[in-house]
């Protein structure tokens, strides 16, 4: 009689994670598949506690943030302007993003559970996907209202009245709802052979497509191609703006105008050196450097980090945002 046959589970005995994460189920169709399994903070008890209570004061930070500034725009009607519109904007993208995965983290992790429901996974692959992709697509065109506000200022209102703004938004919502809409029906269209067991805290798309069979994943191989373009043309959408900025900046005679100008740029710029930094090392870092744990912390610095730091980075430089605030309060 041959080993396998005495114990058929034997290679999962063997595993070096088996500390992280239950063993994977070997599952031949993706239908019968009812339930996810999230991969938890390693450590004891005590520590997964310590997590919790770190994730809820980021969840807290970032609610307060963000809400403030949702608030603040709305009340003040001198805030009434592209550029706050915008950042308005951006404040409930990243209320969704952060909404999107930390409580369900949080919820599990007081239960001592993993699991997460085949409709949940699909519903946070989808928002995750959208709120990510919208901000990203909603930053590219914060680049452009910067671009036209120091480059062009005489023409601002008529490149970006109301109207403008209007249809701007609509469209980078109407993008990011199409975009996320395409990776979630096409991952989930895939035969999930390799178990229900995701190296991650959240349901993410590169993690499900590691459950599929050896060659399905290249249907979605296309849509990362046209992903991976679309994300290199905002970003030099971006560097081309800024640099026509910053070569502005430089000509202004009075250093008064010229700390001004920097002033109203610098935050937009930190919050997509953020944005990007965090998430091209998610994506593009080695293979041969990614660990569980490392996998989780990285996952943390570009899902959670950002929606909660982007109202601090916006708010401490900003003398109307904050003269405003302080009225509201």
């Amino acid at each position: 009689m041959r080993l396998r046959e005495v114990c058929p589970n034997l290679s999962l005995l063997f595993s070096p994670w088996t500390g992280l994460h239950a063993p994977r189920q070997q599952i031949s169709n993706s239908s019968s598949i009812t339930h996810f399994l999230l991969l938890p903070f390693p450590g004891t008890r005590q520590l997964q506690l310590l997590h919790f209570c770190l994730f809820l004061a980021i969840y807290l930070a970032a609610l307060l943030g963000n809400g403030l500034i949702i608030t603040t725009i709305a009340w003040d009607h001198h805030l009434h302007t592209p550029m706050y519109f915008f950042l308005l904007n951006l404040s409930l993208l990243d209320l969704g993003t952060i909404s999107t995965t930390v409580p369900k983290f949080m919820a599990n992790t007081l239960r001592e559970s993993r699991d997460i429901s085949y409709a949940g996974c699909v519903l946070q692959v989808f928002l995750f996907a959208f709120f990510v992709s919208t901000e990203f697509s909603l930053l590219t065109t914060m680049s452009y209202d910067r671009y036209v506000a120091i480059c062009r200022p005489l023409h601002y209102e008529t490149l970006l009245g109301s109207r403008v703004c209007l249809h701007l938004a609509a469209a980078v919502w109407a993008c990011g709802i199409l975009y996320s809409l395409l990776h979630t029906v096409n991952t989930f269209s895939l035969p999930l052979c390799q178990g229900n067991a995701l190296d991650q805290f959240f349901c993410e798309i590169p993690q499900i497509l590691k459950l599929s069979c050896s060659t399905s994943y290249l249907r979605e191989l296309w849509l990362i191609v046209v992903s991976a373009c679309l994300v290199f043309v905002c970003f030099v959408f971006i560097v081309v703006s800024y640099v026509q900025i910053f070569r502005a900046v430089l000509r202004i005679p009075s250093q008064q105008g010229r700390h001004k100008a920097f002033a109203t740029c610098l935050p937009h710029l930190a919050v997509v050196s953020l944005f990007l930094s965090t998430g091209f090392f998610a994506n593009l870092k080695p293979s041969s450097i990614s660990y569980p744990s490392l996998d989780l912390v990285v996952s943390v610095l570009y899902s959670v980090v950002p929606p909660a730091v982007n109202p601090l980075i916006y708010s401490l430089r900003n003398k109307e945002l904050k003269a405003a605030l302080s009225q509201l309060i």
